[in-house]
């Protein structure tokens, strides 16, 4: 069975193309190939609980409206860095539809609980024995 995904909703994204800072010669100041991904999850179509889960993943990406801001400027051209944006918010989508696992709560066995107050009560001992040696004179 394959993982549950969920689509990114076209309506709630926007893209904005602005210069990459860091070294690319005279390209560098001319062209804007970075690309700054702006996704709208309180606008966009997804169940409630996923949109919840999304939001925490995003972390600090995630803005106090509720959109989630990445920023791509690893590769040189506008193409490549459009569609890491885009493959980072997928994952990130991707992670967001599988509800987490439940936790099944276990009992302790009572061999386990028996040998854990022997062992405590064997360190007791022990410490008890300790002390002063007193002289019988």
């Amino acid at each position: 069975m394959a993982a549950p995904s969920l689509p990114v909703d076209e309506t709630a994204l926007t893209e904005r193309f602005v210069r990459a800072s860091g070294p690319g010669g005279q390209n560098v100041n001319k062209v804007a190939t970075a690309v700054e991904l702006r996704y709208d999850a309180k606008a966009a179509a997804m169940p409630e609980g996923a949109r919840a889960r999304l939001l925490k993943l995003a972390g600090a990406r995630a803005t106090k409206d509720g959109v989630i801001v990445l920023f791509a400027d690893r590769f040189r051209t506008q193409e490549r860095n459009r569609a890491d944006a885009r493959a980072r918010l997928q994952g990130l989508l991707d992670r967001a539809a599988t509800p987490p696992k439940p936790r099944i709560a276990t009992k302790t066995p009572k061999a386990q609980k028996r040998k854990r107050l022997e062992t405590k009560l064997k360190r007791g001992e022990i410490k008890r024995r300790r002390g002063r040696v007193r002289s019988e004179d």
